[in-house]
This record gives structure tokens, sequence and C-alpha cells, in this order.
């Protein structure tokens, strides 16, 4: 099984956030993103990807650019962010199916 695989069958909700260290928008974002991962999405796996270090991965979540999140429910891609980002845009988006698969 391929690594990308491997963090999309990681539980039933994963949140990959792809980043590159040269990239200011991703740092500040970084954190914002798993401070709201962590407080309104508990049972979600928050897996952080270095754009530059894992190139394979990358390449195979067909990312381009940084910052992108991507975001899967039972393995399957649900929602998929990039470059400009609304954090509250993006909880709400993720609340519609996160309260579906996990009935909260």
């Amino acid at each position: 099984m391929n690594r990308l695989n491997e963090y999309i069958n990681s539980g039933d909700g994963v949140m990959l956030y792809f980043f590159s260290n040269s990239c200011q928008a991703c740092l500040s974002l970084r954190p914002k993103i798993r401070e709201m991962a962590e407080a309104e999405f508990p049972a979600m796996e928050y897996i952080e990807i270095d754009a530059q270090a894992s190139p394979e991965v990358t390449a195979e979540a067909s990312v381009f650019t940084a910052p992108v999140i991507i975001i899967y429910f039972e393995g399957r891609e649900y929602i998929r962010e990039s470059r400009y980002i609304s954090v509250g845009q993006l909880q709400e988006k993720i609340r519609r199916y996160y309260e579906m698969v996990f009935g909260t």
C-alpha cells in the first residue's frame, strides 16, 4: 500500500495539510488549521505533510501548490482547498460531513 493510502485509511475522517517551509502563507495558516482540527474535529486524524520532503505523497495526491488541505471521510475525498483558505469557511464545510460520519 502506498503512503498516501496509509494516510487516507488511518481513520474514518482524515485531514491532510500539505505545506512548504518556503511558503509564508503555509507557515501562518498551519497553526490555525491545526488548532481548528484539534478543537472542532477531535475524531479526525490531522496529518501535516511537508510537500518538499515527501514529493511522492504530494504527487500521488495531485498537489501542485501549497498550502493544500484535503479532507477524506471513509476513504473518499470530499473537500480540497488550496492557496487562499478561509478557516471559517473550511470549518463549516467540514462540519456537515463530520456530523454525518461521527454523529456529533
